[in-house]
């Protein structure tokens, strides 16, 4: 009795490599299942996502000139533009989903970009304290700034790592899955001790009444808020979803092969946490305030008398 024959889907022609540097698969030849994603990334959905990268990074290049929120510009630009080139690596996978170049492009700068978020988010903690009233707070304002950096830092260190050890083995390694992994958890733990942060400074300031220099919150700054824990909700969610999915590996997991799961929680939260720091710049709240520094030039003067 002869066992049956293959499946053509999933059959690998002769003399074809399906993955890696030398990868010579094409759609003319071999079955798309055979992709590392098993699936045609979505010209649109993915061509859609590009383009609204595109207009944030230039309204937030806008608003960091306007208001002189330098670095919260900075962090803001570098993650727009990485997530523009992976979303480039994506229409390649259109092209061809057995590109390498498109798979390396992809991994590294959409998983890295939202760590440049997270980073622009930090600034804001320090910021808001030396507005409010800088002596409510537990440490001085800077340190908060260059603790989280810092150990943003460390999240992007050990994503790239995990992810160049992943892809150099073409996703046998345990190893670089680990440490992407390790990368992710470790944003999603820092974030949440940013929240927790920032929920204590703002407890200890509305249960103070004798703080010298104290402001008020004004009806801007609630929007602020409002805005600035969208944008933390919407990195957590997909950071969450990334854990998840590297937790099955690159080779046998069925999240990564899901298209829609993508596009929605790696895509969609993370152009909305993008455009939710637009409503939420610093520079509408505090003017055009140095955001290492902490301080005021003679138009943010004016601009904070105007609240």
């Amino acid at each position: 009795m002869t066992s049956p024959s293959p499946s053509p889907r999933t059959t690998t022609p002769a003399n074809v490599v399906v993955f890696g540097p030398g990868a010579n698969c094409t759609l003319a030849i071999c079955p798309v299942e055979l992709s590392t994603y098993k699936y045609r990334p979505s010209l649109g959905a993915n061509a859609v996502l590009l383009a609204l990268f595109f207009v944030a990074m230039n309204i937030h290049v806008y608003l960091g000139l306007r208001w002189r929120t330098w670095w919260f510009m900075v962090f803001m630009m570098v993650g727009c533009g990485a997530e523009i080139i992976g979303y480039v690596g994506r229409i390649l996978l259109y092209t061809n989903p057995f590109s390498y170049a498109g798979f390396l492009i992809q991994v590294i700068f959409i998983t890295g970009g939202p760590a440049f978020y997270s980073a622009a988010i930090y600034i804001l903690l320090s910021v808001t304290i030396e507005h409010l009233a800088s002596d409510l707070s537990r440490i001085k304002p800077v340190f908060f700034y260059w603790m989280f950096i810092a150990a943003d830092l460390v999240c992007i260190a050990l994503q790239a790592s995990g992810g160049a050890l992943s892809t150099v083995s073409l996703g046998a390694s345990q190893t670089g899955v680990k440490v992407a992994l390790a990368g992710l958890a470790l944003q999603v733990v820092v974030l949440f001790i940013f929240c927790l942060s920032f929920a204590d400074y703002m407890i200890r300031y509305f249960l103070s009444s004798g703080s010298a220099g104290k402001r008020p919150i004004t009806a801007r700054m609630r929007v602020f808020f409002g805005f600035l824990s969208l944008a933390v909700l919407c990195i957590l969610g997909r950071c969450s979803y990334r854990c998840y999915e590297l937790s099955q590996g690159y080779r046998d997991s069925d999240v990564i092969t899901n298209e829609g799961l993508f596009i929605g929680l790696e895509g969609v939260l993370i152009v909305v946490s993008v455009f939710a720091l637009i409503v939420a710049h610093p520079g509408r709240v505090f003017g055009c305030q140095d955001q290492v520094a902490l301080e005021s030039t003679g138009r943010c003067a004016e601009d904070m008398s105007e609240k």
